[in-house]
């Protein structure tokens, strides 16, 4: 290779796209456990509190069916590090030789960071279709109160993806739409931070991002209505598989940016505690459009903001503080907030323009309003 080509080219890049397999259908459970049988022999099995039941009664036995020997253990309240502690004692007691998470996005992100770092495989089983952490290479970190800390990004994406619509089925219909409100995410962050990329498997990204955002634009009532049909898991497939697809062909290109610092921010209000992820993103991509609204002077963003505030009216996402809880917040909480969305190291620093805690407090309190920078003026 002569000197001017090793002088231009690119640095490598590393792209986790997907799990090694994903197996999706109706009642698969003890297919898995056979799957389960070639990645190891002594599983440890990672689930919430709400799934610990499930996890001995509609898992195990298959598992042991199949010769294997499982332990299973709760996460604790949040995927923190004295948690992590603790389940990587009992794992090694358990002389472990693979990671089964079951449950929402904590107990997978729990079970994928656990996995990572005693390097053996993960499998990730999600009770619900709340988010696309069962696919992702990703691990969020949160406090023992539930704040957010950091992400840790993962060298690989699971080794097998579980994705059973029987147990999918058996979540309340709030984790779906809460899933819905995340997936939509991609489109509207992906766009933005993608910039005019020529690169190609980031063009196919962002395009995947806006067929998901048409897809559940368009089927996600109907989905809803009628759980179990084949719309409906249509609208699950693209909430927890498609989703990730995105994030794995984009990779950092196609990052999280302010729908998700807004986020990260709300989980240091202990009022918001209640209210589950994709809900928070949900409201942080009304607030990710205002602030396109207020700094850019941009009519697009506020026409897609007016598109998506009908569409959460019709399936029940947040579009307001208030609707996330927050209706008393004071001031120095909402400052608070709009300080931890701008810090340093924030994702909202993906976005083409600088922004101010200040506008991010006044797009925060006015997400429902028609666009008038005189409505922020003051803020």
């Amino acid at each position: 290779m002569s000197d001017s080509l090793t002088q231009t080219a690119s640095p490598s890049v590393t792209l986790n796209v997907a799990p090694a397999q994903t197996v999706r259908g109706e009642n698969i459970l003890p297919e898995a456990a056979q799957r389960i049988a070639h990645l190891g022999q002594r599983p440890f099995l990672v689930a919430g509190d709400r799934t610990l039941n499930l996890a001995k009664d509609e898992i195990e036995p298959h598992l042991t069916q199949n010769q294997l020997t499982p332990s299973t253990h709760s996460y604790g309240r949040d995927c923190d590090e004295a948690d992590l502690e603790r389940l990587k004692t009992a794992l090694h007691q358990h002389q472990a030789d693979v990671v089964i998470g079951i449950g929402g996005g904590k107990a997978l992100d729990s079970a994928k960071l656990l996995a990572y770092r005693c390097q053996i495989p993960v499998v990730t089983i999600p009770t619900s279709a709340a988010t696309c952490a069962a696919w992702t290479a990703l691990s969020n970190v949160y406090t023992p109160e539930g704040a957010f800390r950091y992400d840790v990004p993962l060298p690989l994406c699971p080794n097998l993806l579980v994705l059973d619509y029987s147990l999918i089925r058996t979540a309340p219909r709030r984790t779906l739409v809460a899933g819905i409100g995340d997936a939509l995410a991609k489109w509207y962050e992906a766009s933005v931070s993608s910039g005019s990329s020529d690169q190609t498997l980031i063009v196919a990204a962002v395009q995947q991002a806006r067929v998901l955002r048409d897809l559940l634009l368009q089927k996600s009532a109907a989905a809803l209505a009628e759980p179990g049909s084949p719309v409906w898991r249509e609208v699950v497939d693209a909430s927890v598989l498609l989703a990730g697809v995105i994030g794995g062909l984009g990779g950092a290109q196609c990052r999280t940016v302010a729908a998700h610092a807004v986020h990260n921010a709300l989980t240091h209000l202990e009022d918001c505690h209640h209210t589950i992820h994709g809900e928070k993103v949900a409201y942080g991509i009304l607030v990710q459009l205002r602030l396109e609204e207020i700094v850019q002077h941009n009519q697009l963003a506020a026409t897609a903001r007016q598109q998506l505030l009908s569409f959460y009216r019709e399936i029940g996402l947040p579009q307001t503080l208030a609707d996330l809880g927050l209706g008393d917040i004071s001031l120095g909480q909402l400052q608070q907030a709009a300080e931890f969305a701008c810090g340093p190291n924030s994702d909202i620093h993906h976005l083409p323009f600088p922004v101010e805690p200040a506008q991010v407090m006044a797009a925060m309190v006015s997400t429902t309003v028609g666009y008038s920078l005189a409505a922020t003026a003051d803020v």
